[in-house]
């Protein structure tokens, strides 16, 4: 089985450490892994992106054209990004911050989800990057949830460590709301 994953926002809203969280899970499960990182030359509010891709077997690239899913944060990635997404595939939107009347295919699982709010509900505005990889794993089945939040230890440094269970209750969080909500 194969999962690749194209991750878009804003620079801030965490993209690369959801996406390196997602390659730490995945190689705890033992399957082969390809992150793909890339950034704007801005320090803060610049393009972030991230491709991520989780096999059973050999990964060809990491250059994904039209991703099987995609999580976008915000207006800009979702202009630039969505009409990427493979027909049949599944596209994580945040509701907070892309406008729901650009959200028009009918060919995709779609996840619109209000993560700015979620995250502020969940104690820091910062969690909102959790609350997406959740919401995520639950609905793709990419890796599990437990792999995801074990992966934490090795992604966050140590002086962040203190802060692993609000990550863990965030990604709880995005997973809840991804089990409750419908497909559209």
């Amino acid at each position: 089985m194969t999962y690749d994953v194209f991750m878009a926002g804003f620079g801030g809203q965490g993209i690369l450490l959801i996406g390196n969280l997602l390659s730490y899970a995945a190689i705890a499960e033992g399957k082969n892994v390809s992150y793909f990182p890339a950034y704007g030359v801005e320090k803060r509010g610049g393009a972030a992106t991230c491709t991520v891709v989780i096999s059973d077997g050999e990964v060809g690239s990491p250059v994904v054209g039209n991703p099987a899913a995609a999580l976008i944060l915000n207006q800009l990635s979702m202009e630039k990004y969505f009409p990427r997404v493979r027909s049949g595939g599944f596209c994580l939107v945040n509701s907070s911050l892309v406008a729901e009347s650009s959200v028009s295919r009918t060919d995709l699982d779609l996840l619109l989800i209000p993560v700015n709010e979620m995250a502020i509900e969940a104690g820091d505005p910062r969690l909102g990057n959790m609350i997406t990889i959740g919401a995520y794993a639950q609905r793709t089945g990419a890796v599990s949830l437990d792999s995801l939040k074990e992966a934490l230890r090795e992604v966050l440094p140590e002086r962040n460590h203190g802060f692993i269970p609000m990550n863990i209750r965030a990604i709880d969080s995005g997973a809840a709301f991804a089990r409750d909500a419908a497909p559209k």
